[in-house]
């Protein structure tokens, strides 16, 4: 069978027993060619499922960065200094802002979370953590413990689920004069506890201070003459 560009050519001579040739048409000698193409033999180099898949999603991605190349300005050179200049933003956006944080108010944003220990007991774990170096910890339980010590004197009611920014506000009606550093304490713990910042000496040596001064810290006479809690 004489076969020309893949097709067999019409009509074929094929031979039959004693060699007499036999004339086939178009569409039975291609049906033959295909059968005989489609023995495995033929087949046993052929990319698998998974090698085609690859290919074709290769092929698909070079497709779509020239299309990109061809709209943009400047070609690849231009589509290589956009993807950079996003890639800066969004790392800058995330330096600023940290991890996103989890709603206000709700059950895991509770300032407590271990239950309930004095501020005395908050002191010792905060002292223990700065003597080893852990200033995320050590951070977190100063500034229980001076939420703690505000409930302990009164000055705040204690109520479970409490977050820190709620108890700084709130703090901040009997001490007003201290307000600006309870916000920037809470800050610090929210950074620590829920952005996925690291604290560092010099910020729980802040919150350490804080904690001291508070305990000599009088209210305001309004708070103390009307005994409503901040």
């Amino acid at each position: 069978m004489t076969v020309t560009g893949g097709m067999a050519t019409a009509p074929a001579r094929l031979r039959a027993d004693g060699d007499v040739p036999v004339d086939i048409s178009r569409v039975p000698a291609r049906e033959a060619a295909e059968r005989e193409l489609s023995d495995p033999k033929y087949h046993e180099n052929d990319p698998n499922l998974l090698q085609r898949g690859l290919d074709r999603f290769w092929e698909w991605v070079g497709d779509l960065f020239d299309a990109a190349s061809g709209a943009t300005p400047g070609g690849v050179l231009g589509i290589v200094v956009v993807i950079l200049l996003v890639a800066a933003a969004v790392a800058a956006l995330w330096w600023r802002l940290g991890t996103p944080r989890r709603a206000p108010g709700s059950t895991a944003d509770s300032l407590f979370a271990d239950g309930p220990r004095t501020a005395r007991d908050h002191r010792a774990a905060a002292a223990r953590h700065a003597s080893a170096g852990r200033w995320n910890q050590a951070v977190q339980e100063r500034t229980r413990a001076i939420v703690r010590s505000l409930e302990e004197r009164t000055l705040l009611d204690p109520r479970p689920g409490r977050t820190a920014d709620e108890a700084a506000a709130e703090a901040s009606r009997s001490l007003p004069s201290h307000a600006d550093e309870l916000r920037l304490a809470v800050r610090t713990f929210d950074d620590v506890t829920y952005g996925g910042r690291t604290a560092d000496e010099a910020a729980y040596r802040r919150v350490e201070k804080l904690d001291t001064v508070l305990e000599r810290t009088r209210p305001t006479l309004h708070s103390a003459s009307t005994g409503t809690p901040a």
